[in-house]
């Protein structure tokens, strides 16, 4: 059976998969990333991995698999293959397709940034399917954002595209590791809204669940934390919409995971901004923590039709070309005084 491997790594955990054409998930399987042992650990680990789902492959249906798809975080330059930067892994200018394809024997493989990987998946066969333009937004300890345009995700020149987290909506707000202060991502990512409610509510422990159970139960001081994330979170979405005429806005990642405690506050605070705007539709997320692996298949899939296309322009050219006729008679060139 065809199948492709797919990859994604996480700051603690890798996801993987074998995915048939259909896109159907043959084989699943995780495994830590080894981060606490260092960056040359890590990447060991994803070699490590790859390798052990290729042999799955050729032993549960004796056919090598076609090509690899590889998600990872942080800054990824997918065109020359390196994940360029990490803050979670430690990397820096890693050159891991490159790395991989020789592990698993000369295997294409394609890499991909973890969320616009998670934001092809959501757009394709999630929450965006037939949508023809849609701003996927996971809120997790950070934000970030993947635009999807006729099923394939912008990049942007230098691969920063959709970086919506570091939108500035509170210009006197707390410091970001970026550099700027009140980035969307300090006041309304689920680390933000954990930090906020551990101080309103005395409990270090505290997190952006246990504001969401508070806000649910009516105490006062979670609906202030939690509306202030929400309203931020509207601005820096109007901003982006207002840029970016999506179809859809799909929020996903931890803090989409109290439902309409979210949605129900975030749609109202969009739609009293929007003006001369058209409203998109705010929906939830489809595929949950499935949709980087999912999304690392299609790229995996991509790069086989790719190749495919290329090899039948290849062949189709040369059978076409025309065929050459008798080589011309050989004379003697006696210019040298051989007469």
């Amino acid at each position: 059976m065809e199948h492709v491997i797919a990859l994604d790594v996480g700051g603690t955990g890798m996801k993987a998969a074998l995915v048939g054409a259909d896109g159907a998930l043959l084989y699943e399987a995780r495994r830590a990333t080894g981060r606490e042992r260092g960056p040359d650990a890590v990447v060991a680990s994803i070699l490590g991995f790859a390798a052990d789902l290729l042999a799955v492959g050729d032993e549960r249906y004796g056919v090598r698999a076609s090509a690899a798809g590889v998600a990872v975080p942080g800054i990824v330059d997918p065109d020359h293959g390196i994940a360029a930067y990490s803050a979670n892994l430690g990397w820096r200018d890693v050159p891991l397709r490159a790395l991989l394809s020789e592990r698993l024997g000369g295997l294409p493989v394609a890499l991909g940034h973890d969320v616009r990987t998670g934001g092809l998946a959501e757009g394709r066969i999630g929450a965006g399917k037939g949508a023809d333009r849609f701003l996927f937004v996971p809120l997790g300890t950070g934000i970030a954002g993947a635009i999807g345009i006729g099923g394939a995700i912008e990049a942007g020149a230098h691969g920063y595209a959709g970086e919506i987290g570091h939108v500035v909506v509170r210009p006197d707000g707390p410091a970001c590791g970026c550099g700027q202060r009140g980035c969307l991502e300090t006041v309304a990512s689920a680390a933000a809204v954990s930090r906020a409610w551990a101080e309103a509510s005395g409990d270090p422990d505290a997190d952006a669940a246990d504001c969401a159970k508070a806000v649910e139960s009516g105490d006062p001081a979670a609906v202030r934390v939690w509306q202030d994330a929400v309203d931020a979170l509207a601005d820096g979405l109007v901003t982006a919409l207002t840029l970016l005429d999506p179809r859809a806005l799909i929020i996903g990642g931890g803090l989409a995971e109290a439902g309409e405690t979210l949605f129900t506050p975030l749609r109202a605070a969009v739609e009293r901004r929007v003006t001369f705007q058209k409203l998109p539709a705010v929906v939830p997320a489809a595929l949950g923590d499935t949709a980087g692996c999912l999304g690392a298949g299609l790229l995996a899939w991509d790069l086989v039709a790719t190749t495919n296309a290329r090899t039948r322009t290849h062949a189709h050219a040369h059978a076409t070309a025309p065929t050459p006729g008798p080589a011309a008679p050989h004379v003697a060139d006696d210019s040298e005084g051989n007469a």
